[in-house]
């Protein structure tokens, strides 16, 4: 079990020489000296195109080295971890939307989905069929992603986050296509699941954030 992230003194390489500007000056993570998420925190880090959420993320889950500063895993610094504690890590402990999702546009819905869970086996089919049909897609589920809109590829990926158990899920710009009402569910979705396992839920935003409940919102 991860209890907790903490980021100290992180600044992405591309930022080196703004430490005096006030984009870095202003920041409520860049160069803080130990800003930790909780196991069981609701965040929404929310900045303007282009001001590293997408990094952020990568850096923590291990995309990414290219920063100053150190994460931390509960006490263990990840710059230490090789490929085998990387995977465990991201099979087990932390789960992970792209903002670009990553899907496969000629498999179907349903085949994009078990390719993950065939790895986890952390939901049934009926219960990912249940998901769908709370998004309102479970007519979709044997078509083929690539023929979707963006909005409801936007929905599978949200469901394929989820099927793994984690510690913690980070979701870049994850309802960035929805309207509110969508929102409302994707919301209530992803905190049901990250409730019923204790987790932590980070989310990114440039405007439009995931609806959470007492969501705590962070600058960056």
């Amino acid at each position: 079990m991860i209890k907790s992230i903490t980021l100290q003194n992180l600044l992405p390489f591309v930022f080196r020489g703004m430490e005096a500007s006030d984009t870095i000056r202003q920041s409520q993570v860049w160069l803080m000296p130990n800003l930790s998420f909780d196991r069981g925190c609701r965040i929404c880090i929310q900045a303007e195109s282009g001001g590293g959420k997408s990094s952020l993320l990568s850096f923590i889950y291990g995309n990414r080295n290219d920063y100053e500063g150190e994460i931390l895993f509960d006490r263990d610094n990840s710059r230490h971890f090789d490929v085998k504690k990387w995977c465990q890590l991201r099979t087990r402990h932390i789960a992970l939307l792209p903002q670009e999702m990553r899907m496969f546009p000629e498999l179907t819905v349903m085949q994009n989905l078990q390719l993950k869970n065939k790895l986890t086996h952390h939901k049934t089919r009926d219960e990912l069929m249940q998901l769908l049909d709370r998004l309102g897609i479970a007519d979709k589920a044997n078509q083929r992603v690539g023929l979707l809109s963006i909005g409801q590829q936007q929905r599978v990926a949200i469901v394929r986050a989820i099927c793994q158990p984690f510690d913690f899920i980070m979701l870049d710009e994850p309802v960035s296509h929805l309207d509110r009402n969508n929102n409302l569910i994707v919301s209530r979705i992803i905190d049901e699941e990250a409730t019923s396992q204790g987790a932590g839920i980070i989310t990114t935003s440039v405007g439009n954030p995931l609806l959470l409940e007492n969501a705590r919102f962070i600058a960056l």
